[in-house]
């Protein structure tokens, strides 16, 4: 967001150095982290700091396997993959591609292509018994690239409508949940501000009139209860949950 730069987080980084942590995972849950930002901020990171640095990439957007790619040639510590046959599409890059991608070079992982392919082919059987829980992303989704919407959340979003008979209203969703995150602040799209943010974003569709519902979560965000926000939350919403009190400043 226009709220997070790369000095926001070599800032973060070294706040959580202060507090004694040895290691930092960084979470990018919508796959929205482009390769060479990957590069970037991993790279930057090192330059200033000794710490132990974990990268963690949806595969939504078609992007994570570069950016992982480019994290460890940046110096990354290590990376989240999954197995073939639970991987892609919400989930993660798969390991079996990075394990072959990395071999040969200085960042082989010594890993038995062999062996994960029993590990996936056991997983393939798992899977066929859960299907009927999947979502409905096959491949990428490049709407996800302006909406930013977590993987999880996607998931939660289409079970929302397909209940109220609204799963026509999917890109209307999405196109609705940036204005609903400006409108709280920028806050991140992580549980469980992703899914207030998704909700106040249904409803707002489904309703008709933005802000007509405010969730009672959505009301919390605007008053502070959960937080410092990265930027002010939208002064007129917060006047209005508010109605004459004060917002809680001390969290």
């Amino acid at each position: 967001s226009p709220a997070h730069t790369l000095q926001t987080w070599l800032d973060l980084t070294e706040q959580l150095l202060e507090t004694g942590v040895d290691s930092i995972a960084i979470k990018d849950m919508s796959g929205i982290l482009t390769p060479m930002a990957a590069f970037e901020l991993v790279s930057e990171i090192k330059k200033r700091f000794e710490v132990r640095l974990h990268l963690h990439c949806h595969a939504t957007t078609g992007m994570a396997e570069m950016a992982l790619l480019k994290a460890i040639e940046a110096g990354v510590d290590g990376v989240d993959t999954a197995i073939s046959s639970m991987s892609a599409t919400y989930g993660h890059p798969a390991t079996e591609a990075l394990v072959a991608t990395l071999a040969g070079t200085k960042y082989d992982t010594g890993l038995d292509i062999l062996k994960l392919e029993n590990i996936a082919a056991y997983f393939r059987e798992v899977r066929k018994k859960y299907h009927a829980f999947e979502g409905q992303l096959k491949g990428y989704d490049s709407r996800i690239l302006v909406a930013q919407v977590p993987g999880g959340m996607l998931t939660n979003l289409e079970s929302q409508l397909k209940q109220q008979n609204a799963a026509d209203k999917l890109d209307q969703v999405l196109a609705e949940i940036p204005r609903v995150r400006e409108d709280l602040g920028f806050i991140p799209l992580v549980t469980p501000t992703s899914q207030i943010v998704g909700t106040q974003a249904v409803l707002n569709v489904l309703t008709g009139e933005r802000y007509k519902t405010i969730a009672k979560e959505t009301a919390g965000i605007l008053k502070g209860e959960y937080g410092h926000t990265p930027v002010p939350v939208n002064a007129a919403l917060q006047a209005r949950v508010l109605e004459g009190g004060a917002p809680v400043t001390c969290r």
